[in-house]
C-alpha cells in the first residue's frame, strides 16, 4: 500500500499570477483569485498547508458588477465607537478605493485563520494596469466565464 504524499514548506513551488479584473465580474475573478491564493488548483493541495501562489490584480477600477450592485451594494465597517458603523456604497468605494472591493471579496472566500491571513499576504492588487512585480515574470491568466 501506498501512503499518502505530505508535502513540506520547502518542497513549495510559487508562481506567479496576473489577472485582468477589467474582463471579468467582482465574485468570478475574487473566487479564482481565491482558489490560486489557497493552491487548490495543485495536487500538493493541503487543508493543513499553504500551498498557493502569488496573484496580482490588475485594472481593479474597471471590475463589472451584475445587475444594479453598483448602486446597491453597501460596504460596512465599523470604527470602534458608539455608533460608529459606516456603510459605503459600491459606486463611492470604485472611485476612491477601487482595489479594497477585490481585496474585501477574496479575503471573505480566504480561511478565517492563520492559515488564511498567511494567503492573503499572497495578493496584490492595483486600480491601474501598472504594477512593480515584472521581474518575478507572472503568467497572465484570464477568468472563466
Amino acid at each position: 500500500m501506498r501512503s499518502t504524499e505530505v508535502i513540506s514548506k520547502h518542497d513549495i513551488v510559487r508562481a506567479w499570477h496576473v489577472i485582468d479584473a477589467s474582463q471579468g465580474v467582482l465574485g468570478r475573478v475574487a473566487s479564482h483569485a481565491a482558489m490560486l491564493l489557497m493552491g487548490k488548483h495543485k495536487p500538493t493541495y493541503a487543508t493543513s498547508i499553504d500551498t498557493g501562489d502569488h496573484v496580482i490584480i490588475i485594472n481593479a477600477a474597471k471590475v463589472k458588477m451584475t445587475g444594479n450592485k453598483e448602486g446597491q451594494k453597501m460596504y460596512r465597517h465599523h470604527t470602534g465607537y458608539p455608533g460608529g458603523l459606516v456603510e459605503t456604497k459600491a459606486r463611492k468605494m470604485r472611485e476612491t478605493r477601487p482595489e479594497r472591493m477585490i481585496e474585501l471579496a477574496v479575503s471573505g472566500m480566504l480561511p478565517k485563520t492563520k492559515l488564511g491571513k498567511q494567503m492573503y499576504r499572497k495578493l496584490k492588487v492595483y486600480a491601474g494596469e501598472q504594477h512593480p512585480h515584472q521581474a518575478q515574470k507572472p503568467e497572465a491568466l484570464t477568468v472563466p466565464a
